[in-house]
This record gives structure tokens, sequence and C-alpha cells, in this order.
């Protein structure tokens, strides 16, 4: 992987139980976990109809360098913030060249 590629700083959050709101359901709230160096990359973008209004879709790919600590996480519920954008992570992360070089993660960002 080329240093050249990961311009932005992209930061990994991670959902953490808070208190109990009044109904007696834990809050959920993210913290952050790591900033690293990314390459964010947007693939496509929709629109589509749901419960009555327009929405659109942003679907980008954002890749870091290969950290162990990620490759086998269950990271379907974390997130990923970029210049005060968040999206949604996927699925697991990819390794692409299984190299162990760099992590690849699909997300889509709801607008």
């Amino acid at each position: 992987m080329r240093a050249g590629r990961l311009r932005q700083r992209v930061t990994l959050m991670r959902p953490v139980e808070g208190a109990k709101d009044q109904y007696g359901q834990p809050t959920s709230t993210f913290e952050a976990v790591d900033t690293v160096w990314a390459s964010v990359e947007p693939i496509r973008g929709r629109e589509f109809f749901a419960a009555q209004q327009v929405n659109s879709e942003t679907t980008t790919r954002i890749r870091i360098r290969y950290r162990r600590e990620y490759a086998g996480v269950d990271v379907n519920e974390w997130r990923i913030e970029y210049e005060g954008r968040t999206y949604e992570i996927d699925g697991p992360p990819i390794d692409t060249d299984a190299r162990h070089t760099q992590l690849e993660f699909m997300c889509h960002e709801r607008l």
C-alpha cells in the first residue's frame, strides 16, 4: 500500500451502552477507538423512496493500513467519522490482498 494514498484522517467509533432512558432502555453512544490515516473513496450514490419520503445514500470504500486488532472484529455496529460525516460499516473488514497490508471497509452514509 502506498502511503501517499492515505491522505484523510478518519476516526473509528464503537458503540457503548450509556445510562438507561426514562423507559429503562439502555442508550447507545459511540466512543472513539482510534484515529488513523485512510483513503476515502465514494463509489456510488442513489436515491430511494422509504417511509413516504425520498432518501439518498452514498456507498464509500475506506481503506486503512492493516491492523490485527480490527481484522477479525465484528464491526457491523461500528461507525467511521470523517469530516463531520458518519459512515455505517456494512460488513467485516476485507484484507484485500491477503498479505496483511491494508484493510478495506465498505460503508454507507445516509443523507
